[in-house]
């Protein structure tokens, strides 16, 4: 796969989104702030349905 697609393939919304989350996550426990509950569950399903979807996207391919 070319550079320019795998690129154009990173730059949408759930990728930007689930990459914006990872790195607030990954920051508040390096810092060591309290990481709320709510901010747990609401990234664990949007990483859920991140790895979902690019799941099935390679079953499709296949």
């Amino acid at each position: 796969m070319k550079i320019r697609e795998r690129a154009a393939k990173l730059i949408d919304v759930k990728s930007i989104v689930t990459l914006s989350l990872t790195g607030v996550f990954a920051y508040m426990n390096v810092a060591g702030l309290d990481v709320p509950e709510t901010f747990k569950t609401i990234y664990i399903m949007i990483i859920g349905f991140y790895f979902g979807t690019q799941a099935t996207k390679i079953k499709e391919e296949k």
